[in-house]
């Protein structure tokens, strides 16, 4: 038998004006890619395309133009029987080009090959329902705002908190900083920073030694990409340890990669299987940052429950510790009913209930 593929789009509707220092987002369209085998059409492997305006590199005004042919040469081909046959395909197909198309496509191929029970890794996550440490995020806004955020996320039983700076006025960043740790003395919070690349190379030492005082875990992307000079500078003994995330976006081979962490020599990176071509080209990332001795965690990039439930099970297969950034789920007031499931600061697939995408229509 053969496989057959369909791409359908899908706008996601934010439940709030999520703010950071890229602007204020309100919708984000999606593109599910639907494969299956001509012999068994009602089963069905789901993958997500949901490339982010203005960071990933094939955000482009005619994405759906151009994917759509790419998608449709899935169809007559075999269904892979290993995971290393999925991922050279969903490649022969993408290429560097669309990083978020190998990602859809590897996760609706693996989907497939794993049954068509939104099953893409076959571990605990999805089978023992093991449940995976997430960070509170904090997105931008008034001060108030984001004040009622943190304590909303302390009472939910969240004990990681990611804070979006980089918009409001610094002072005021910095008064939210001592808020948490005032407030929260007795409790043991660990905050997580996330500037999107929003400092100026002039400052960004300033305001990293100026939060450094509030115990700050890390902070992402300080500077904007592409300044490896002065961001290896500021890894060399940084205030706050530094989590490289833009900076990976579009660094394509191996030997790129591997030059890029050696020169800069962060603390950490952020995995992003959307933005960074899907769970091989990831997986390249965490294996050499295992090499170098970085630290590193997964984040999902606002995909809809389709990609964040497979980058959920992709946590668990490569070993991932620690608080990963995976609530994002929580967002839309039109994502699909899954059994994705946070309580306590914790995601888990929650066998009883059932997934519902009976919204995709072409």
């Amino acid at each position: 038998m053969s496989l057959s593929a369909e791409i359908y789009p899908y706008t996601l509707d934010f439940k709030f004006p999520a703010g950071t220092s890229r602007g204020v987002l309100r919708d984000k369209t999606t593109y599910l890619i639907k494969v299956f085998d001509s012999g068994s059409p009602e089963v069905i492997g789901w993958g997500e395309c949901g490339p982010l305006n203005k960071l990933s590199i094939d955000d482009v005004e005619d994405i759906e133009e151009q994917i759509i042919p790419i998608v449709t040469q899935i169809n007559d081909k075999k269904l892979p029987s290993t995971y290393e046959e999925v991922y050279e395909l969903a490649f022969e197909l993408a290429g560097y080009k669309y990083p978020s198309l190998r990602f859809g496509i590897e996760t609706a191929l693996l989907d497939l090959m794993n049954g068509g029970e939104r099953r893409v890794f076959n571990n605990s996550f999805f089978n023992d329902q093991e449940s995976i440490p997430i960070n509170g995020l904090i997105w931008m806004g008034h001060m108030e705002a984001m004040l009622l955020q943190i304590s909303d996320k302390v009472v939910e039983g969240f004990d990681c908190i990611k804070m979006k700076v980089g918009s409001l006025d610094f002072e005021k960043e910095v008064d939210i900083l001592n808020y948490i740790r005032r407030k929260y003395y007795d409790q043991e919070i660990l905050l997580r920073v996330d500037a999107n690349g929003a400092f100026k190379p002039e400052e960004a030492l300033y305001k990293m030694n100026a939060m450094a005082k509030y115990h700050i875990h890390s902070i992402e992307q300080p500077i904007k990409a592409g300044q490896h000079e002065l961001m290896a500078s500021l890894c060399k003994k940084p205030p706050i340890d530094i989590a490289l995330d833009e900076e990976l976006i579009g660094i394509e081979s191996l030997k790129e990669k591997r030059s890029l962490l050696e020169y800069i020599k962060p603390q950490y990176i952020i995995i992003k299987p959307t933005l960074l071509g899907g769970f091989q080209s990831s997986m390249e990332w965490i294996n050499l940052a295992n090499e170098l001795g970085i630290g590193w965690w997964i984040t999902s990039a606002l995909e809809s429950n389709i990609g964040l439930n497979a980058i959920c099970q992709f946590s668990l297969e490569v070993g991932a510790k620690s608080y990963q950034g995976l609530g994002t789920g929580q967002l839309y007031h039109n994502n699909f009913e899954s059994p994705l499931t946070i309580e306590r600061g914790k995601i888990f697939y929650d066998k009883r209930l059932k997934w519902n995408l009976s919204v995709i229509r072409k």
